[in-house]
């Protein structure tokens, strides 16, 4: 039998880290496995999955833009969590060639805020940027923990319509994305013991993608800023948010949250997490 192997899909991939990350961990492990990339076209989707169904080398694949969405119905079946949301970022494939769509993107999203969601808040706020299958994964994850959703796509109506689906009993605004875009002279009311995010769930930013307007008039004072984009790690939204005293969270922290998750589905091992600074280090050359 070949090698065993994991790949991540999408179209465009050349720009996806998800090899690196993998392949250094199998290092770092001595697995005899190998993790690779693959391009699939929209068009292509439902032919390569029913390739790789009948390769038994194959573990499964990490599921990035534009399919994270379109894949979800193709597969045998989801976990509850993927079902819920409605996006799939990982097809494991079982013993038998059935296909099992996951969602790690949320468990990925929240890590690096674990410390902070384990304090009390009198109240919990996020304006979110972007209506795509991220956005679902962190619609849900932020749903769960407790706070209000102001969430801003170029397509108001469905920005409702996730919300109603996805976050039924939150508290929930739904303004275009342009609202964000020019300064504002709004007075925040006093901030103390609210958590505050603002996190971008677009490609807009990205390297060949057009800039995210954000004005960051628009985040209250202590706000964490939150930018899910990976190239370049630090985007103008980080570096403006950074400038104004800002803490900031990069797309790397949650890419590797989530690739942990993808990783112990694929390989039935925990990644080596306490190599996480030495592995950003290769990410970011």
């Amino acid at each position: 039998m070949m090698r065993r192997f994991a790949e991540v899909i999408g179209d465009p991939i050349a720009h996806s880290k998800s090899p690196l990350i993998h392949n250094y961990w199998i290092e770092q492990l001595e697995l005899d496995a190998d993790y690779r990339a693959q391009a699939v076209a929209p068009e292509g989707l439902a032919r390569y999955l029913h390739e790789r169904r009948g390769n038994e080398s194959w573990l499964g694949c990490n599921v990035t833009m534009p399919h994270k969405q379109a894949i979800a119905p193709m597969l045998d079946r989801l976990d509850p969590l993927a079902a819920k949301i409605g996006a799939v970022n990982t097809v494991v494939r079982e013993s038998d060639g059935a296909l099992v769509g996951y969602n790690t993107d949320v468990e990925g999203f929240l890590e690096p805020l674990r410390a902070d969601l384990a304090s009390d808040h009198l109240f919990r706020m996020a304006r979110i940027c972007g209506t795509g299958g991220a956005a679902r994964a962190i619609v849900t994850a932020l749903a769960r923990e407790g706070f209000a959703l102001v969430l801003a796509g170029r397509d108001p109506a469905k920005a409702a319509r996730l919300l109603a689906e996805l976050a039924p009993a939150v508290e929930g605004f739904t303004p275009p994305l342009d609202h964000f875009a020019t300064s504002t002279d709004f007075a925040f009311d006093d901030r103390e013991g609210i958590l505050d995010l603002v996190v971008n769930a677009s490609p807009l930013g990205m390297e060949g993608q057009d800039k995210l307007a954000f004005h960051l008039s628009h985040a209250p004072p202590g706000s964490i800023v939150y930018d899910i984009v990976t190239v370049p790690a630090r985007t103008a939204l980080l570096r403006a948010a950074e400038e104004r005293g800002l803490r900031t969270i990069d797309g790397l922290a949650m890419l590797l949250g989530q690739a942990a998750g993808a990783f112990k589905l694929f390989f039935d091992a925990k990644p080596p997490r306490s190599l996480d600074q030495q592995l950003r280090e290769r990410l970011i050359r």
